[in-house]
């Protein structure tokens, strides 16, 4: 794998995630192949929704002015997340599948697992979404039960829903409520890619410093006045680098290893049985700690 691919590619360098229609044609294909003759015109219509609400066209809503947390994060996640439920559905015997039902319900929550970034036209209490980060994940779920039902997929809106509560990271995942062994798997299949597709984002550095502070600091979890998110508070960008390398390595034990139960490797049929998100999250970390050291020697 490339540690110097191209910002706008995917970890296998085939896929262009700043673009809603590669991906939708990348997740259609997986769809089509894993589940042959069933329709893929709603995952289309699903991309093109949200391509709509980031951009500002969708009514009733402002455009997406998050930087981090922006359609490139989302469509890299959800990416990720089909190509974990594939490898999944390989993996398990046959009365374990997940079928394209609920594969349809994954892919609706990860394109939908950050809506909650997305001001209303009518707010008028905040000039940016990232105001909304603690409360963001509750706000993505209320979307998918207002949207899902208006295009004939209501039967989805409650599933949906629970399993996006698996992005929350304040949250241990044991405790979200879920109704079926397949919303849980599913719940920790989404909470598996958020955290995969981010951490292996070639330029995850660079964007924790120059815009995920920024939304800290404007959801009120960062700066001179902030409360503290998960243990920590970063008064400068430079105090978030410096955690970063912690974060990493609690989000891998804690997080993909314990709370997801290592779904990661459900990923790894896809390649071969390699696994290069886990590679870049690599890659990140090791660079992110030379330059830390290097600075402090400086």
């Amino acid at each position: 794998m490339s540690t110097c691919r191209a910002p706008h590619l995917d970890v296998s360098e085939s896929v262009d995630v700043t673009r809603p229609a590669a991906v939708a044609e990348a997740l259609c294909e997986l769809f089509s192949r894993r589940y042959p003759g069933h329709p893929t015109a709603i995952i289309e219509r699903l991309v093109d929704d949200f391509a709509r609400l980031y951009r500002g066209d969708y009514p009733g809503f402002h455009a997406c002015d998050v930087k981090y947390h922006d359609v490139q994060h989302v469509l890299d996640v959800t990416l990720a997340m089909a190509r974990l439920m594939d490898g999944y559905e390989q993996a398990a015997p046959e009365a374990a599948r997940l079928g394209p039902e609920q594969a349809l319900t994954g892919i609706c929550a990860a394109l939908f697992h950050d809506a909650g970034y997305i001001r209303r036209t009518h707010d008028t209490r905040h000039g940016n979404g990232a105001a909304y980060t603690r409360i963001h994940v509750n706000r993505s779920a209320r979307w998918l039960r207002e949207y899902l039902p208006g295009i004939g997929l209501g039967r989805l809106a409650g599933p949906a829903s629970r399993i996006v509560m698996f992005t929350n990271c304040s949250r241990d995942p044991a405790t979200v409520p879920t109704r079926t062994p397949a919303e849980r798997l599913l719940g920790e299949l989404l909470g598996t890619a958020d955290l995969m597709a981010q951490l292996a984002d070639v330029c995850y550095v660079q964007k924790c410093r120059d815009y995920l502070f920024d939304e800290f600091v404007e959801g009120g979890i960062a700066g001179s006045r902030a409360e503290g998110y998960l243990g920590s508070t970063y008064r400068t960008a430079n105090d978030l680098l410096k955690s970063t390398p912690a974060f990493i390595r609690w989000a891998i034990r804690e997080r993909l290893e314990e709370g997801f139960h290592g779904a990661y490797h459900y990923v790894e049929p896809q390649f071969g049985g390699a696994n290069p998100y886990m590679e870049a999250i690599a890659d990140n970390y090791a660079r992110l700690e030379a330059s830390l050291s290097h600075s402090a020697s400086a």
